[in-house]
């Protein structure tokens, strides 16, 4: 008897979310939490991003069966930056396939910052995962478009579709990364000298800057997120957005690389994959259940939310969130 083809016959094990009622006063108890931390300081080496309030703080959980629950600045919008890079990903996945994107972009923890040079050059140009810039940047230029302007116009639509709402651009945030992104150019222009970018590395960078500028709500991410918790399909509108199989893949992906070096340290404390950005975003996905969506602008020194992380650790537990959590098994 052949054995069954895994993939044709999929099982998934996604386990349920307390009550609805309960789900807020958790939500309330981690902003509570949280928010009294003052450690960590804004990205002070994007201009536009150095002048953002940073007692700023906001919350969001969305379910895949609906509901969303917000407290603080849930409705405050930032730049999404880096955790475009976890959305755009699917968007190439869904039109070139789980074989392509990896061979070409890769899926292994550099271990380095996330917007290393040296990571390209210890790897002979790979740029080993599409979570740091350099793979970004690569899978940008991978969506297939007849030129930048149409790829702008599919990111901006696909990442609009995962919020279920038109997502607009931050002009400002903008300009002010396109006139400091020289070490993304150069990164490009590497990447393209190993003949990793075929579409012209400056027009990648261009529109990878205004992937990272659209404005988003801590709400916005948790809704992005739980489209992908929910097997590709947001929950809110009822819109598919990519497949299970790229949902699936995406989250992989988050759980080794999301939070750059400090990827090991998130899984083994949050246990769950989560993507990060430098204006204070995090977006963090429960297969099966939903996700967090946070905004708080005190980073780390790798580039993550402070109070963010926090915040996540908590309803984590509370939530029953960690895919490495279990009980013992009662007969």
């Amino acid at each position: 008897m052949a054995p069954v083809d895994p993939a044709a016959s999929p099982r998934v094990s996604t386990g349920t979310l307390p009550r609805q009622q309960e789900v807020q006063g958790f939500v309330t108890d981690a902003y509570e939490y949280a928010r009294g931390v003052s450690e960590g300081e804004v990205a002070a080496y994007i201009p536009r991003l150095a002048e953002v309030d940073p007692e700023l703080f906001g919350l969001s959980v969305a379910r895949v069966d609906g509901p969303v629950y917000e407290v603080g600045d849930a409705g405050v919008a930032f730049s999404i930056q880096s955790i475009s890079k976890a959305f755009v990903y699917a968007l190439v996945c869904e039109r070139l396939g789980h074989d392509a994107v990896r061979e070409r972009v890769g899926v292994n923890n550099t271990g380095l910052p996330f917007n290393s040079v040296m990571a390209i050059e210890l790897n002979d140009g790979h740029p080993m995962n599409p979570m740091v810039n350099a793979g970004a940047i690569a899978t940008t230029a991978l969506l297939p478009a007849s030129d930048a302007d149409e790829r702008w116009a599919l990111i901006r639509e696909g990442l609009s579709a995962f919020a279920g709402r038109r997502l607009e651009l931050d002009g400002e945030v903008y300009t002010s990364e396109a006139d400091t992104n020289d070490r993304n150019r150069a990164i490009a222009l590497l990447l393209e000298s190993y003949g990793r970018i075929d579409a012209g590395a400056l027009a990648a960078v261009d529109v990878y800057t205004r992937q990272c500028s659209l404005l988003v709500t801590s709400t916005d991410l948790a809704v992005m997120g739980a489209t992908l918790a929910n097997g590709g399909t947001n929950p809110m509108t009822g819109t598919r957005v990519v497949s299970t199989e790229v949902a699936r893949d995406t989250l992989a992906v988050l759980a080794s690389t999301g939070l750059y070096e400090r990827s090991g340290e998130w899984l083994f404390e949050i246990g769950l994959p989560g993507k990060s950005g430098v204006s204070g975003g995090i977006v963090t996905v429960s297969p099966g259940k939903g996700a967090i969506g946070v905004f708080s602008p005190r980073l780390d020194g790798a580039g993550n939310s402070v109070r963010g992380q926090l915040a996540t650790r908590y309803l984590s537990r509370v939530l029953g969130l960690d895919v490495f959590a279990s009980e013992v098994y009662e007969h």
